[in-house]
């Protein structure tokens, strides 16, 4: 199993602090978001970790990580960014998490440990994490639903209320090539977002989603607001993986 990183985007809503820097670089409580993310997959198993870059990827270089560039970050999506790692796709089981969230060991463990052709992690409290990063949590959230054996029947809609939202996505997928090759067999628009692409193929049943909740916690930086929301989750991540060491 490999692990990488989506980390191609501009950031522009985190303002100042990622003038220079692509979000994976942002630093939180003494670490990279990279760095944690780098750290949480190696403990799952990764053999290799590698980023998709775009925004200063000379940046990324400098870590000395492997990298796929993504030339056309600006104007694609995270699906985009995916499609460039392609052969590592159709390799073996990776894990994909985007550049600018957080999360443990045990979550991406339990994801690397799904015998399944496609899993995602999410939140099923989630409401009490976006209460503390949206005066209007139900605004940023997306429907999200599971039938009696996990798998995913709805994602990534506009809810009505919080009924519809059952929990929630958090940016980290396990592939396999047997799910990739479904993908690119049906000719999906890259032009989706990852949202959007996991709901195309839930609708056209392509690929049975597996949803897995997370064991740990977790957190998304997309305002700076978030940066003091985060930095909490990130000190409780850093004990727990000192108690686990």
């Amino acid at each position: 199993m490999r692990g990488l990183v989506l980390a191609a985007g501009r950031g522009s809503r985190l303002g100042p602090f990622t003038t220079d820097r692509p979000k994976c670089l942002v630093e939180l409580a003494g670490s990279t978001l990279l760095e944690r993310q780098v750290a949480a997959l190696r403990a799952a198993g990764a053999r290799e970790v590698g980023v998709v870059t775009g925004w200063h990827s000379e940046a990324v270089r400098a870590t000395g990580l492997p990298t796929f560039h993504n030339s056309r970050w600006a104007s694609t999506t995270m699906v985009g960014s995916l499609a460039t790692a392609r052969e590592w796709l159709l390799d073996e089981p990776l894990l994909a998490g985007y550049g600018d969230i957080i999360y443990g060991a045990a979550t991406a463990s339990a994801l690397a440990a799904q015998d399944v052709p496609l899993a995602i992690a999410y939140d099923p409290d989630w409401e009490s994490l976006w209460r503390k990063r949206f005066s209007q949590p139900l605004g940023d959230a997306e429907t999200f639903a599971l039938d009696d054996s996990g798998f995913v029947v709805d994602i990534g809609g506009k809810p009505r209320t919080t009924a519809d939202v059952r929990g929630q996505y958090i940016g980290l997928v396990r592939w396999t090539p047997q799910a990739w090759a479904a993908v690119e067999s049906a000719g999906v628009d890259p032009a989706l977002d990852m949202t959007g692409l996991l709901r195309h193929l839930v609708a056209e049943r392509l690929v049975p989603v597996t949803a897995i909740p997370v064991a740990d916690p977790w957190c998304e930086f997309d305002h700076p607001s978030d940066l003091e929301v985060g930095l909490d989750i990130a000190r409780a991540l850093d004990d727990i993986a000192v108690r686990a060491s």
